[in-house]
Formats: structure tokens, C-alpha cells, sequence
């Protein structure tokens, strides 16, 4: 068991995207867990179908979908950084680094969840990723968490290797879908596909069976 799980993602919906199985097991086993989400995705494209959001608004729904997510998975502690969407790239990755490093000594977690810097294909994915592994970096060298990083990239075995961690994450794949049509706005349309599709609902159930990791290697 994990003495603390800190997550650090840029966007409402990645956590239960990427991670929500792996932190319902977290949760589950009694670990807190700290969400750090760096936007509120308000330049996201999708508001709904049919739309509920617009361009105004979104930030709003998404902070509501958001934090019903976080109770789905047992999040009970969600911190805002306020970032832009879709801008982190061009912020300075050291005053983002240092706002985390705060957060990291204050949580004091054993385990750090986050995107794998190149390998997250959006550049909030990166530019976040990047920034939590710098913040690390800045610690003392014996007192730095585990990191596991979520790679999404398709070459990211032929660069990585096989993941480090498999989580079968099966027995809270309901806690996860949960998670995720809590994020109406911007899932609305896939479980359209899911709920009225067989062969979509069978081939969905087998892709988030698990949740894959690789544990990040500092110099």
C-alpha cells in the first residue's frame, strides 16, 4: 500500500481516461490520493451532444463534471493550478516545477502519477509531464517519490520498452466508466457508441481492463 498517490494532469477527464482504474484500486485500499489538474480543458471542442456548453461556459461544466469525477474514483482532495488550456507549453516550466514542488513536500506521497514527458501527444500532456518530472528532480535524491508515467504515443514500446506496471484494473472498471460519463461533455458521444453497440461496449471492456505504466528513471 502506497502511503500517498499524488496525480498531476493537465486536463478534466484525463485522470479517469488514463488512470481512473488505478486510482479506484488506490482509493479503495484506504491511500489518499491528491488530484493536481492543471486546467479546467476550457478550450476543449466537444459541449456536449447534444450541445449543454459553449465556448463561455465550458470552463464551468467541466470544473462541475470534474469534481464529480474525483468523487466516483475516492479523490478526496482535488487542487486547481489555474494554468490555461492548451498553453502550458509556453509557461515557464521552472515556476510550474516550483508550485509543484510545494505540493510534493506538503503531500509527502511515496507514489507520483503523471504523463511521460514526449509521450503524451497533446503538448499539455508534455509540457505538464515535464514540469512534474522536474519538480522531482529538484528533490534531494533519497527523498523523491516513485514516478509512473502514462505513455499514449504509438511508438511509445519501441521507445520505452513494455510498460513497468500492468493494472488489472477489471473489478473497478464500473467505478471507471462511472468516472468517465461524469465527464458528460466530453464522453457523451462515446457511450452513445457503447450503449447501443455490442462488438464497441466488448472491445472497450477489453482495452480498459488495464492501465499501463512506466516508472520514470531519473539520471
Amino acid at each position: 500500500m502506497e502511503r500517498a498517490v499524488l496525480v498531476i494532469l493537465p486536463h478534466p477527464d484525463d485522470e479517469s481516461f488514463g488512470l481512473g482504474g488505478t486510482i479506484a484500486l488506490h482509493a479503495r485500499a484506504g491511500t489518499p490520493v491528491t488530484y493536481v489538474c492543471g486546467t479546467l480543458g476550457e478550450m476543449g471542442r466537444n459541449m456536449g451532444n447534444p450541445f449543454f456548453a459553449t465556448r463561455e461556459t465550458l470552463s464551468k461544466v467541466r470544473e462541475k463534471e470534474l469534481r464529480e469525477a474525483c468523487r466516483i474514483l475516492g479523490i478526496k482532495d482535488l487542487r486547481l493550478l489555474g494554468l490555461r488550456d492548451k498553453t502550458i507549453e509556453f509557461e515557464d516550466p521552472n515556476q510550474i516545477a516550483d508550485q509543484l514542488k510545494k505540493i510534493i513536500i506538503e503531500i509527502n506521497p511515496s507514489l507520483i502519477m503523471t504523463h511521460y514527458p514526449g509521450h503524451g501527444v497533446h503538448p499539455d500532456h508534455d509540457a505538464l509531464g515535464a514540469a512534474t518530472i522536474l519538480a522531482v528532480s529538484k528533490l534531494p535524491k533519497e527523498s523523491r517519490p516513485t514516478v509512473h508515467c502514462h505513455a499514449i504515443t504509438r511508438n511509445r514500446i519501441e521507445v520505452l520498452g513494455e510498460p513497468d506496471v500492468v493494472v488489472d484494473i477489471r473489478e473497478v472498471l464500473d467505478i471507471k466508466m462511472a468516472a468517465l460519463r461524469a465527464h458528460r461533455s466530453q464522453t457523451e458521444n462515446m457511450f452513445k457508441k457503447w450503449d447501443h453497440d455490442p462488438n464497441a461496449k466488448s472491445q472497450l471492456t477489453e482495452r480498459w481492463s488495464r492501465e499501463v505504466f512506466w516508472t520514470y528513471r531519473f539520471e
